[in-house]
């Protein structure tokens, strides 16, 4: 009796190492992921992902937007146009909408999000979306 308690027993810690090691390692693989994407403060304080306004997708560190300013440089206010990211610009990847976040409405291949760059003399730039082709049309 005393030695199949034992068998068991061990049977159990081996087990729970086993799972343990598992969990360690998804843990692990998880936070590697997450250490390779964009992050930033939002204005309560917390920090979140970088994402593409036009897809939601997680920007990794490497990756940038596809956007264009247009002149002149020297005001606080200028006109912006954001085509996207590498995940939904110039070929959007398998499962991913490209959705305006003023109307909701799919903003198609060669549309792209209208907005608003307001240069600050401190700290960083601030970009307003104002709408996408689809839904800016009817406001001019």
């Amino acid at each position: 009796m005393d030695y199949f308690f034992l068998f068991a027993s061990s049977l159990v810690i081996i087990f729970a190492l086993m799972l343990f090691g598992k969990y360690k390692k998804t843990l692990q693989q998880s936070n590697q992921k997450n250490d390779n994407l964009r992050t930033q403060k939002n204005e309560h304080g917390a920090v979140e992902f970088v994402r593409c306004p036009l897809c939601s997708t997680p920007l990794a560190k490497n990756e940038d937007m596809f956007s264009r300013i247009y002149r002149p440089m020297t005001t606080h206010d200028q006109r912006m146009t954001v085509h996207g990211c590498p995940h939904c610009y110039p070929r959007p990847e398998p499962g991913v909408k490209r959705m305006c976040p003023v109307c909701g409405k799919e903003v198609p291949l060669e549309g792209e999000l209208i907005a608003r760059l307001f240069n600050r003399t401190e700290g960083k730039k601030h970009v307003m979306i104002t709408g996408c082709t689809v839904c800016y049309k009817g406001r001019r």
